[in-house]
């Protein structure tokens, strides 16, 4: 088996074509290694979020080559890619948006285990129930609908969903984003405890450093649709190479622009780490 589950070759995304083409992503290159979290940082409308949907294949690349686990997905046709697609899996920005809302919790889980195509309907309820119980989710929610549960609850709902596929590599676009700073900081843990007991890996994209700093091993950093920086997480952000990295840096730690409800005690840390 590769080091790497994932790697990104050159990858070019353009939108339109011709003399009107706008090019999105710009020769991105990163790898993401077996059992670990890359993260890909950067502010709205660097490219970050086109390259999890080109890795996902929700859209087709326009350059590079997509590796999973060594063979090049980025030019397969859908034909080709369904029997795969098992193997990577998004947990999605908005946990309000992305679940339906006319299925139960357990419906919505049930149906990504249906999609593989194996096991009973009993084998099914099982497998539901241990990955509620595996996000922190009680059986009792089973049988109620989205609208029934908070944000938070949501994105576990999501990941359950994603984790139900088993896959290699799980794809969290901005997935923290649209919650409370203090229920991020939940979700974030929760990932975290995943990691540990599957050996997944993880792609999160995110534009806030302070939010990948405790999740991820290694960052890339994104800036007009290329890369600025990448390395060890650790490395980049003690000691950024890049103004614009220090500037992101910078931003993560001050308070005026933290997302949600800010906590006294996380304020403090912050203004603290920025003092």
């Amino acid at each position: 088996m590769p080091e790497a589950v994932l790697e990104v070759e050159d990858l070019v995304v353009e939108y339109g074509s011709g003399r009107t083409a706008f090019r999105a992503v710009d020769r991105v290159s990163f790898r993401v290694r077996r059992g670990t979290t890359l993260a890909v940082v950067g502010e709205s409308g660097c490219g970050k979020s086109t390259v999890a949907k080109a890795v996902m294949r929700l859209l087709e690349p326009t350059g590079g080559r997509i590796l999973l686990d060594g063979q090049d997905i980025a030019h397969l046709p859908e034909r080709r890619l369904r029997p795969l697609r098992h193997r990577w899996q998004m947990v999605f920005q908005d946990p309000y948006g992305s679940l339906d809302p006319h299925l139960n919790a357990e419906e919505i889980v049930t149906e990504a285990l249906r999609m593989r195509g194996r096991g009973s309907r009993a084998d099914h309820a099982t497998r539901v129930r241990e990955l509620f119980d595996l996000v922190g989710l009680p059986a009792s929610g089973l049988g109620r609908r989205p609208g029934e549960f908070s944000g938070g609850q949501r994105q576990r709902i999501g990941i359950a969903r994603a984790l139900a596929s088993e896959p290699d590599l799980l794809l969290c676009d901005e997935a923290t984003s649209a919650l409370d700073v203090s229920v991020q900081a939940q979700v974030l843990e929760l990932l975290r405890t995943v990691q540990r007991e599957s050996g997944i890996s993880c792609l999160f994209i995110s534009h806030n450093l302070g939010v990948v700093q405790g999740i991820s091993d290694d960052i890339v950093v994104m800036r007009r649709g290329g890369v600025v920086e990448s390395g060890p997480t650790a490395d980049v952000l003690t000691s950024p190479g890049q103004e614009y990295t220090r500037r992101l840096r910078r931003a993560a730690l001050d308070p005026s622009v933290m997302q949600g409800r800010k906590p006294r005690h996380l304020v403090r840390q912050a203004l603290s780490a920025s003092a």
